[in-house]
């Protein structure tokens, strides 16, 4: 497995950023996720943290590690829980129950024919719902995958990929900007 964008990202990180540089390098090695699986939660993590940086430097690396459909899905699941995990969030943080009575009526069709597998994408929700902190999207998202025959260990294991791209986000905003050539 090569990463070679992302470990030129991740020389960039300054020594008080070390845990998240190494945990960055850590989460993607092989473990119980599938390279789909663990690809297509750092492409969509590292999307939904909106750090055009670090998006670029793994959707590069990916492209080495996987097909096209596993990207195209995790992007889809970016765009996707852009809209749902706000809209969810609302209805849960409103505190009125009337709001989660109303149908949501926003076009969803992707999740039911991703260009992957059902579970796949559900995971790359998961990780976004994740990082955007809806609670409802969640539990939802985790419901499908382990009833669709994930452990909680990859689910564990996703949340981890999602936990550490966050934080690199925040790591290479909050770091001095590199010097110029």
């Amino acid at each position: 497995m090569t990463m070679k964008h992302l470990d030129a990202l991740r020389d960039r990180f300054p020594d008080w950023a070390r845990d998240v540089k190494l945990n960055l390098q850590s989460v993607l090695q092989p473990g119980s996720l599938t390279p789909a699986q663990r690809w297509g939660v750092a492409v969509a993590s590292a999307a939904a943290t909106r750090n055009a940086e670090l998006r670029e430097a793994t959707l590069a690396d990916a492209r080495a590690e996987v097909d096209a459909a596993v990207i195209d899905d995790a992007l889809a699941a970016v765009s996707l829980m852009g809209m749902n995990n706000v809209y969810y969030r609302f209805r849960h943080l409103s505190g009125k129950p009337v709001y989660s009575e109303k149908p949501a009526r926003l076009r969803m069709q992707r999740i039911a024919k991703p260009a992957t597998t059902k579970v796949d994408f559900e995971l790359f929700c998961l990780a976004v719902s994740a990082i955007n902190a809806c609670e409802v999207c969640i539990q939802s998202h985790e419901k499908v995958v382990t009833e669709g025959g994930l452990t909680e260990d990859q689910v564990h294991d996703a949340a981890r990929i999602a936990a550490v791209f966050a934080a690199a986000a925040v790591s290479l905003e909050a770091a001095p900007a590199p010097a110029a050539s």
